[in-house]
C-alpha cells in the first residue's frame, strides 16, 4: 500500500506543468495579475467596487492542480495594496483522496480590515483555515458582490476553472512569501 501511495505522489506531481518549477519574474507576474483583475471585473458585477474596498488582495492568476489519489497544487501571485504590487507569493497545497485529473483556476483574496492584512503580512507562512478563515463567496450566473454578502475580514473567490477536477475549497492551503527579482 505505501508503494502505491508513494507511486500515485510522484506521478502527481510530475503532471504539474513548468510553473511549479519555472517562476515568472516580478514583471511577468504583475501583468498575468492585471489581466486577472481585469477579467474578475468582466465577470463579476461589482467587482471593481468591491477591490476598490478591501484594504489589500492577493491575486493568484493561474493555480494548477494534479490529482491521481494524492494531488498537489501550487500558483504563484501578488500582493496589491494601494493598487500596487507589494510582495509576491506562492500557494500550495496538498491533498489525499478519491481525486483523478487537472485543473487550472484563479483566485483573488482580498482582506476588507487593516488588522487581517497585517496578520497576512507579518506572518512566516500562512495557511488557511490555521492562521486566518477565508470566507469563500460563491458568485453564480448573475449574482453580484454588495456590502450585504462581504462581512468577513477575508474573502475569497475561485474563478476561471478549466479542467477536469472542481473544487471550492481553500482549507489548508498555504500562502508562503517568495523573493522576485523587483522586490
Amino acid at each position: 500500500m505505501k508503494r502505491v501511495l508513494i507511486s500515485a505522489l510522484i506521478s502527481a506531481l510530475a503532471l504539474l506543468p513548468a510553473t511549479t518549477t519555472y517562476a515568472a519574474s516580478a514583471a511577468e507576474l504583475d501583468s498575468e495579475a492585471n489581466e486577472t483583475i481585469a477579467a474578475f471585473k468582466e465577470e463579476v458585477n461589482g467587482a471593481e467596487v468591491f477591490l476598490g474596498q478591501a484594504v489589500g488582495y492577493l491575486v493568484f492568476p493561474r493555480v494548477i492542480k494534479v490529482g491521481i489519489g494524492i494531488g498537489g497544487e501550487t500558483g504563484e501571485g501578488v500582493l496589491r495594496v494601494n493598487g500596487r504590487s507589494a510582495a509576491y507569493y506562492r500557494t500550495t497545497s496538498g491533498s489525499f483522496g478519491f481525486q483523478l485529473g487537472a485543473q487550472a483556476k484563479s483566485i483573488v483574496i482580498a482582506f476588507m480590515t487593516k488588522e487581517s492584512l497585517a496578520k497576512f503580512r507579518n506572518s512566516n507562512g500562512w495557511q488557511v483555515g490555521v492562521d486566518g478563515s477565508v470566507a469563500l463567496i460563491d458568485l453564480g450566473a448573475g449574482k453580484q458582490i454588495n456590502s450585504g454578502n462581504i462581512k468577513d475580514p477575508v474573502v475569497g473567490f475561485i474563478f476561471g476553472a478549466k479542467g477536469l477536477m472542481y473544487n471550492l475549497t481553500l482549507e489548508g492551503t498555504k500562502i508562503s512569501r517568495i523573493k522576485k527579482d523587483q522586490e
